[in-house]
């Protein structure tokens, strides 16, 4: 059971499926929909996927689907969907993890830099005040940073960072993250 429980709780989303598991797709298939990048674990491929089977129904699931979110077990199909329906697994999985902030972290000792990194700061911390989670991409360090940084000027982001996405959608940079807090939107975007 503590194997599952590490497994599970390791990533933002862990699905537990079986590769011949219908629902299991479509539940995998539902999650990505709201952006997120679920871990998977196949329990008729992985070499421990018996011992993972048993713990899971120990933790009272039925083998497959068993879904992680946020470092905690959500349940299966069933509760997936009623979260759906009831309008609330977009909002869980945006805590969990499901808002990238794409973000130059000014580590080159540019004069103007201090001011840059320390208005990038106030928009993360900004956005975790809210109970979210983000991925955060600093383009400046990452190895396809310059890639990236192009792909968002080409998405109409200028200046290209803080670059901000919720689900799937870009909401913007800073000066659209700063409006929607100031009319009380980016909470109910944030869930």
């Amino acid at each position: 059971m503590d194997m599952v429980m590490k497994l599970g709780t390791s990533n933002a989303v862990v699905i537990f499926t079986k590769s011949s598991c219908c629902i299991s797709h479509s539940i995998e298939t539902l999650i990505r929909s709201f952006g997120a990048n679920p871990t998977i674990y196949e329990l008729d491929t992985h070499p421990k996927g018996k011992q993972m089977e048993k713990a899971l129904m120990k933790l009272g699931c039925q083998p497959t689907p068993a879904i992680f979110i946020g470092k905690e077990l959500v349940g299966g199909a069933d509760e997936i969907m009623s979260l759906n329906v009831r309008g609330k697994l977009k909002q869980l999985l945006i805590r969990a993890n499901a808002i990238w902030l794409f973000n130059h972290g000014y580590g080159d000792g540019v004069e103007n830099n201090k001011l840059n990194s320390d208005f990038h700061q106030d928009i993360k911390t900004l956005i975790r005040s809210f109970g979210a989670n983000p991925t955060i991409y600093e383009l400046d360090t990452h190895p396809n940073g310059k890639q990236m940084e192009k792909a968002l000027k080409n998405l109409g982001c200028q200046p290209s960072v803080p670059a901000v996405f919720i689900g799937k959608e870009l909401v913007g940079g800073a000066n659209e993250i700063m409006s929607l807090n100031l009319r009380g939107k980016l909470k109910q975007l944030l869930g």
